[in-house]
């Protein structure tokens, strides 16, 4: 029997056994189940400033967890080893309830709670779920690292136990968007809805020739600060990865006048890895 997966837009429609595009979703007796619930390929505390989250508890730590499987397909993908791997890497299985513990045994060392990070967190709903409901009753936080690229629905269930997120907006462009396999308008829905019920920044990585132009930068500044131009915005620079590691790092001299364009709109632009 047939089953759609409501958490992203991609709205695979799965036979029974077959895998979603993600990766990480699965039809399993006529329901999507998520695969990788509990998986985690990546943990660590980390500076809250490296997710990167500069207004929110600045100084902290926050445990950092990650699985694998993405609804997106980025040629530059930094973490493609456990966001687009050819198989499931090593994992090792961690219950909500572990990790809260693991959360609340680090507060002596700053941390403030959970971020859901590294791969694409959302595509593992069901956990971040669990372990969103679970930290904020026992008073942590809980921030998401995410391409945004998930259904309205999901999104508002889960968003009263987000505390914090930082979404990728990789393009003021849907062309660029449909080539990676998603859309401008989702990612926008995201950040609307998101902003309203969490604190909220931004990040746009920068890719010579491809989203670096001062027009889409201007085009994306103004729409960010239509929303509320007290988000901040993090212009990351481009190195060499994945399928992209014969092209050319973007340029210090293109990221600051494109930070100086942003600034014109918003508050707070940073500019990263330059």
């Amino acid at each position: 029997m047939k089953a759609e997966c409501p958490i992203c837009p991609h709205r695979c429609a799965l036979d029974e056994d077959q895998t979603g595009l993600c990766g990480a979703r699965k039809n399993t007796g006529g329901e999507v189940i998520c695969e990788n619930y509990g998986k985690i390929a990546a943990m660590a505390l980390d500076p809250i400033e490296k997710k990167p989250l500069r207004k929110f508890y600045p100084g902290t730590t926050i445990l950092s967890v990650g699985s694998y499987g993405c609804n997106l397909r980025c040629p530059w993908c930094q973490n493609h080893s456990i966001s687009m791997p050819d198989h499931i890497p090593e994992v090792y299985e961690v219950s909500p309830e572990a990790l809260v513990s693991k959360a609340l045994s680090l507060i002596d060392r700053n941390n403030i709670g959970l971020a859901y990070t590294y791969n694409e967190p959302l595509i593992g709903y069901e956990y971040v779920m669990d372990c969103s409901r679970l930290a904020h009753e026992k008073g942590l936080k809980n921030a998401l690292v995410t391409n945004g690229y998930i259904n309205e629905k999901p999104l508002t269930e889960l968003l009263p136990f987000i505390d914090a997120m930082n979404i990728d907006l990789k393009s003021f462009n849907d062309d660029f968007y449909k080539r990676i396999g998603g859309s401008l308008n989702a990612v926008r829905n995201t950040i609307s809805l998101a902003s309203k019920n969490a604190h909220v920044e931004v990040t746009t990585l920068i890719i010579p020739n491809e989203n670096d132009s001062f027009d889409e930068m201007e085009t994306l500044a103004q729409w960010i600060a239509s929303v509320n131009n007290e988000i901040p915005l993090h212009i990351s620079r481009f190195f060499p990865r994945h399928k992209y590691s014969g092209k050319a790092p973007a340029s210090v001299e293109i990221i600051y006048a494109l930070a100086d364009i942003a600034r014109v709109y918003l508050r707070s632009v940073y500019t990263g890895n330059c």
